[in-house]
């Protein structure tokens, strides 16, 4: 691989982000972040929404000392009276993350788990909407257990919500995650409009649809699918056990050829099948794999965000 020694790591691989390396990892996960996104983007508006101004508000007859640069020709030449478009100043930006770390993340192939993963796309969350008084919350769960960290603002707030996700408990084999159940407690009780990001492998069912569409319908809408190689394609081994840590059940099998093409399509099929999901939804899809580089990929989410903003190819 381009920028790896033989028997080390490339330098965009997550830290390690368990037992005692975790506060370590977590110092060097927060200087990635901050150092790759502000260098790749070239300081750039690193917002995952328009960025900050004025959004237009009523329109009113104009009045003697009114700026003129507000004047709103549109409506002046339907009325024939001068008419200035009024602002309404932008509200602080709320963010909800909804991260699913159920039993199916706790696995990884490459150079690192899809929990590890989760986790670095919630920082990259985290550092895109941070500041201007913006405030950041989730909901966290494992299947098993449900952790609520209120919307707040501030460098030590996501911090502190950095290390409740990474401390968050692995639930036993044999239990189920439940991403619908994690979206309903993000759309209920109500939220102001905001920024909604989920973040999750979208292993297993679509059952997840209906309540992702209704957050969509209020709130701009990301989706953040982290895959494994392992997810999508068998290796050639010959015999290997393929196990479902969601259910427990475990079957071993010979990874012929056959075999393979018809896993890959199974895979592809599904994954095409979120896709589709997510669209309907009005969710923006960005996808990061546990062997690429997870920061480049973002930074090449962002700048496509911005370029359908200003109106130009995605």
């Amino acid at each position: 691989m381009a920028g790896e020694d033989k028997g080390s790591r490339p330098a965009w691989a997550p830290p390690v982000l368990r037992g005692d390396r975790l506060e370590a990892g977590l110092r060097t996960l927060e200087l990635d972040v901050r150092r790759r996104l502000d260098g790749l983007l070239q300081g750039n508006h690193l917002g995952l929404v328009p960025g900050p101004g004025s959004e237009p508000g009523e329109a009113r007859p104009y009045q003697p000392g009114d700026d003129v640069r507000r004047m709103d020709w549109a409506v002046t030449a339907r009325t024939t009276v001068p008419h200035i478009r009024e602002t309404v100043a932008d509200r602080e930006l709320e963010t909800w993350v909804a991260a699913d770390l159920s039993a199916s993340l706790d696995f990884g192939t490459a150079l690192c788990e899809k929990r590890d993963l989760a986790l670095c796309a919630v920082a990259a969350i985290a550092y895109l909407t941070g500041g201007g008084g913006n405030r950041l919350g989730a909901v966290l769960s494992n299947g098993a257990d449900t952790v609520r960290v209120p919307a707040r603002g501030g460098r030590p707030h996501a911090r502190s919500l950095l290390r409740r996700m990474a401390e968050l408990p692995r639930a036993a084999e044999g239990t189920r995650g439940d991403l619908a159940a994690i979206l309903e407690q993000l759309r209920r009780p109500p939220r102001r409009r905001g920024l909604a990001v989920v973040v999750s492998d979208f292993l297993g069912g679509l059952e997840w649809q209906r309540p992702l569409r209704g957050l969509g319908a209020r709130h701009e809408l990301i989706a953040i699918e982290v895959l494994d190689p392992r997810d999508v394609d068998l290796p050639e081994v010959g015999t290997i056990v393929l196990a479902d840590p969601e259910s427990g059940r475990q079957r071993e099998v010979h990874a012929s050829a056959l075999l393979r093409r018809e896993f890959a399509a199974a895979a592809q099929a599904h994954r095409e099948q979120v896709a589709r999901a997510l669209r309907q939804a009005g969710a923006a899809h960005l996808t990061l794999r546990t062997d690429s580089d997870w920061i480049a990929d973002t930074v090449r989410f962002v700048v496509a965000r911005k370029r359908r903003w200003s109106g130009g190819a995605a």
